[in-house]
């Protein structure tokens, strides 16, 4: 009987933690702007090439003292990153004291994702409509 118990109790707990686990994984796509399942991939890769670059951005920031432009990321073979991921393509706006990497959806056939989002050098996400 108390296996039984034991094994009901191990079920239950899964089942919560399935659906806790489910329900951030949703808000998580709705606050990147994906309403559908292709638009919260393509945010979720979109995301990870930022972090990428910006990475690249503070190793590059260490070793020289100054960031760089996307194109001498990418000849220094400091990144592997590609210049896009359609529907997005990417560049990095340089500033006094650091910097910013920028996303930019192009087309208008991709409602449900945000038109442009971004990672400074504090690796701080934004996203605008």
């Amino acid at each position: 009987m108390s296996r039984l118990f034991g094994f009901l109790s191990v079920v239950i707990v899964m089942a919560i933690g399935m659906y806790i686990y489910s329900k951030q994984i949703q808000s998580t796509s709705a606050e990147a702007g994906a309403t559908s399942p292709q638009g919260a991939i393509n945010i979720t890769g979109v995301k990870s090439d930022l972090m990428s670059i910006a990475s690249a951005e503070r190793r590059y920031f260490a070793t020289e003292g100054k960031y760089a432009s996307l194109d001498d990321l990418i000849s220094t073979n400091n990144i592997t990153v590609a210049r896009q991921r359609p529907p997005y393509s990417y560049s990095v706006e340089l500033g006094g004291s650091g910097f910013r990497v920028v996303a930019t959806r192009s087309g208008e056939n991709y409602a449900g994702t945000p038109a442009q989002l971004s990672v400074d050098e504090n690796m701080q996400f934004q996203s605008s409509e």
